[in-house]
């Protein structure tokens, strides 16, 4: 079920006996892919680490996990098709050069890219992806790098903003392309997706 941002969400209950504990984004990604490489059901996923638990307010308390505190969500599950072929990821995707050198595209799922509130407006269940898209000018960036930990980046003339359920992306060039932190290769095209619901996490 889509959840608007500010409405009640989530239930109590604890991580069930068959799930998943994991400590990062990208911990989470790689249970999601290779349940699915393998044709298997998607396990729950126990929150003790990364930036989706950060946005969820989960404490990384793994004793919580089993106990009458936790707190489970459904959530949804960014996807992107990367020059045609196919990948996922839970919290978010940022396509860059080094040093965010150029433009950059980041589509956040989660609220949170490490130390920084790219998605300010991001809900990880209503159905949508948060996207940034831009080049800022060099003298702009270190004043964006600042602002980005409060979410006050937003609104700059260089970077458009969408709110979307699906969208295409076409850069001037192949970049490398970050799912979860982790680099998954480069692409050019970035096609962009979500599945609603598609996993439980616990807190």
């Amino acid at each position: 079920m889509i959840v608007e941002r500010g409405q009640p969400w989530g239930a109590p209950g604890p991580l069930p006996d068959d799930g998943v504990v994991v400590r990062s984004d990208a911990e989470a990604r790689a249970v999601v892919v290779e349940h699915r490489a393998a044709g298997r059901p998607l396990p729950a996923l126990g929150l003790v680490g990364g930036d989706l638990c950060r946005t969820l307010g989960g404490p990384g308390d793994e004793a919580r996990l089993r106990s009458g505190d936790a707190m489970t969500f459904a959530i949804d599950l960014g996807t992107v098709e990367l020059d045609g072929r196919p990948d996922v990821f839970v919290a978010h995707l940022v396509a860059r050069r080094r040093w965010w050198w150029g433009r950059a595209v980041v589509a956040m799922n989660a609220e949170w890219l490490g130390d920084w509130d790219l998605g300010p407006r991001s809900h990880p269940n209503d159905g949508r992806l948060d996207v940034t898209d831009g080049d800022l000018p060099w003298g702009d960036r270190r004043q964006a790098r600042s602002r980005a930990r409060t979410g006050t980046h937003l609104p700059h003339p260089a970077l458009t903003t969408a709110r979307v359920a699906t969208l295409a992306v076409d850069l001037d060039r192949a970049v490398p392309v970050r799912l979860d932190g982790v680099v998954v290769g480069r692409a050019r095209r970035l096609a962009l997706g979500v599945e609603p619901d598609a996993l439980t996490v616990v807190v």
